[in-house]
Formats: C-alpha cells, sequence, structure tokens
C-alpha cells in the first residue's frame, strides 16, 4: 500500500509539473528573410533584428507571447507555413497578387520596386538597361513586377536585358553589383535605401522610373483568421497610441515613416 500511494504520489507530482509546463507563454513564430534589411536581418552583434521584427515583439509583449524569430529559405515560406513550423510570414511581404494565397493582416506599408545602379554607371533611365546584366532577388516582388503579362513595359523592359540573374538574397546581388558582375539590381524600395545607405555616399543610386508599387502585409495561414484578428487588434492599438510610427522612425533614414501606411 506505501508503494502503491507513494506512486501514486509520483504520478501526480509527474502530471502538475507537465501542466505547469503547459501553462507557459504561448509561442508566436514568425518566418521572415534574414537577408531582407530594414524588415528583417542579422545585425552585427548577431541578433536579428528590423522593423517587422520590432513589431512582432511588441505584438508579442502586449499578448504575454514569447516571439520566436525563425529565419528560412523565401523560396520554402509556403511550405513552412502550411506545416505549422512558422505562425506567418512577416517580412516585406508583398500582398499585390497574392491576395487569395494567404489571410491577409491589413497592409502597414506602401511599397515600391526600384532600379539601383552605380552613379557613375551611366544609366540614367530605364530604357538604358538594354542589353544590361541586371540582378533581383528569386520569387521577389521586383521579380514578380518583371514577369508581370499585364505589363507590357516591364515585359519589354525585362526583355532587353542581356542577362537576369536571379540571387538567393540582395545581399549577394550588391556584391556583384559592387564587383561589377551585374550592371543593375531590381529591388524594393525601403531594402535599396538600406543597401545604398551601407555603401560610400553617392556610390550608388536609385532610377527615378519605378517598375511597380505595392503593399506590404502579414501572411497567415489560408483560413487562419483568428489568430490575424488577434495580432491585427494589437496593431490598431500600437497606431492608435502612437507606438507603431515610433517603431518606424527607428528606420526613418531607409524611407518607413513615410512608406507606413497602416492608420493613414
Amino acid at each position: 500500500m506505501k508503494k502503491l500511494t507513494a506512486f501514486v504520489g509520483t504520478l501526480v507530482l509527474a502530471m502538475s509539473l507537465l501542466t505547469g509546463c503547459g501553462s507557459s507563454a504561448k509561442t508566436f513564430t514568425v518566418g521572415f528573410d534574414a537577408e531582407f534589411p530594414p524588415y528583417g536581418y542579422r545585425a552585427d552583434n548577431g541578433e536579428y533584428v528590423g522593423f517587422d521584427l520590432d513589431l512582432a515583439q511588441e505584438v508579442c509583449t502586449r499578448k504575454g507571447w514569447e516571439l520566436v524569430k525563425q529565419p528560412i529559405d523565401w523560396d520554402a515560406k509556403d511550405m513552412e507555413l502550411s506545416s505549422g513550423a512558422i505562425d506567418c510570414i512577416w517580412n516585406g511581404f508583398t500582398i499585390n497578387g497574392r491576395e487569395n494565397d494567404y489571410t491577409w493582416s491589413v497592409p502597414y506599408v506602401d511599397n515600391s520596386q526600384v532600379i539601383v545602379v552605380a552613379a557613375n554607371s551611366g544609366i540614367q533611365t530605364k530604357a538604358d538597361l538594354a542589353g544590361k546584366i541586371v540582378a533581383v532577388q528569386k520569387d521577389s516582388s521586383a521579380l514578380a513586377a518583371l514577369n508581370d503579362e499585364e505589363n507590357k513595359e516591364n515585359i519589354a523592359l525585362r526583355d532587353s536585358f542581356e542577362k537576369l540573374i536571379e540571387y538567393a538574397d540582395y545581399n549577394t546581388a550588391f556584391m556583384d553589383l559592387e564587383q561589377g558582375a551585374v550592371n543593375a539590381v531590381a529591388i524594393d524600395i525601403g531594402v535599396a535605401q538600406y543597401q545604398i545607405s551601407q555603401r560610400a555616399e553617392g556610390a550608388y543610386v536609385m532610377l527615378s522610373e519605378q517598375l511597380a508599387s505595392e503593399q506590404y502585409g502579414i501572411g497567415f495561414l489560408k483560413g487562419n483568421e483568428a489568430l490575424r484578428d488577434e495580432v491585427q487588434a494589437v496593431l490598431d492599438e500600437m497606431v492608435k497610441d502612437g507606438t507603431f510610427m515610433k517603431i518606424a522612425e527607428k528606420y526613418s533614414d531607409f524611407g518607413l515613416t513615410d512608406s507606413v501606411c497602416l492608420g493613414k
């Protein structure tokens, strides 16, 4: 009987410990491209930082959740989301053209795709890109803009290139631009501003003609309105109390204060 009582006591203790573990803070796992500044990237100290990650952290702080920053291969983002490995895709994620593929938050950034060239390249307009080698990130908004069959101007532009090279990330694309391996980079304007700011002043410029404009949102698994609504409610609170814009101001050098559209 004593052994049975001891066993039951041990079992109750074990169950209480498991219950305690189960009551720990909910995790919120954000999938992001770790080389897409200023939205998400690795800082010099090795930490993952960025505008979107700062927003996600504030949401988690207010909800009492634990934020898990999960770098992903951008090409595998859909698999990561559908498998449950991540709760959302939050990293300068374009809504346009994907409206029916995800459950979306309200748009929070107005974005454009631009062309970056070396200031001394002699390239001043999109027409000057004829016969040139242009870099772009795989599965990016800029690539989508260049492949948009409804935009005849962009299709003609793309077809005028000597070559369009798709890179895994924009950091590598800019390295090749610096080395002269490519003549131009097609890229989101916020990321372009960051990349230009990290190099010698005046060395690189954006062409005044844009490829396209779009809006960023947070992409949740199709049908997961419950989680979307929880996150959206907190973002709306952040807009009302000024926290959203305060976070954007940390990245004002990259034009984010002018680009944010939530609450405007």
